[in-house]
């Protein structure tokens, strides 16, 4: 019995020295691995901001919410011929109001919800300072989305990139309340107005 003891005892030696080895080659590859935004396997919370993303205005000129640090952002999906666009007057109002204490609202005029935003770039542009006499920045019409959705959309929409929570795009004038670090914060249903209790609350916070 003894014998046959130590006969299994250089295998159970080379088991551990071989499963030691491993373990730290695994480390040692780890620890080599440089954390980069090019690098997708892991990406850190300040990686994870709406200050990644640049979109285009209006105007087509290139828009960087890295610009907005420090302040709390109001995203918003827009339409022109819409039920909910009288929206809009709320809208301005709260910007006006805020505007100067580290807030600001951006619109995303989009035609995914019943064609109710058929204009150009141009077309809404007049249509939102002749009609409610908007001066919040407006961004070129995107999709927020299915198949073409807009890649800052994809930011406030997947968990995977904003850390909070998977949503889905309602409706015209869902409202996206993006923290000052750059982080979501809130999702707001399409027909709660802008200047609800929920949001005014949130902005002086």
């Amino acid at each position: 019995m003894k014998i046959t003891h130590l006969l299994h005892l250089p295998i159970l030696v080379l088991l551990a020295c071989t499963q030691t080895s491993k373990e730290n080659v695994v480390s040692e590859i780890n620890h080599s691995i440089e954390i980069t935004p090019e690098n997708p396997m892991k990406q850190t919370s300040e990686q994870q901001t709406i200050y990644n993303y640049k979109v285009k205005d209006i105007a087509g000129d290139e828009f960087d919410f890295a610009s907005l640090k420090g302040k709390k952002i109001m995203i918003v999906n827009t339409a022109s011929e819409c039920g909910l666009t009288p929206q809009y007057e709320q809208l301005q109002e709260v910007y006006e109001e805020f505007k100067d204490k580290n807030f600001i609202i951006i619109g995303f005029p989009a035609n995914n919800f019943g064609a109710q935003e058929p204009g150009t770039n141009e077309q809404i542009a007049t249509f939102c300072k002749k009609n409610y006499g908007v001066s919040f920045p407006i961004m070129s019409k995107i999709s927020v989305k299915g198949s073409d959705i807009h890649p800052i959309y994809q930011f406030l929409t997947q968990k995977a990139k904003n850390g909070l929570q998977d949503s889905e795009v309602e409706w015209n004038f869902q409202k996206y309340l993006i923290d000052e670090k750059g982080h979501l914060a809130k999702v707001i249903s399409p027909r709660t107005l802008p200047n609800s209790p929920e949001i005014i609350n949130w902005i002086k916070g």
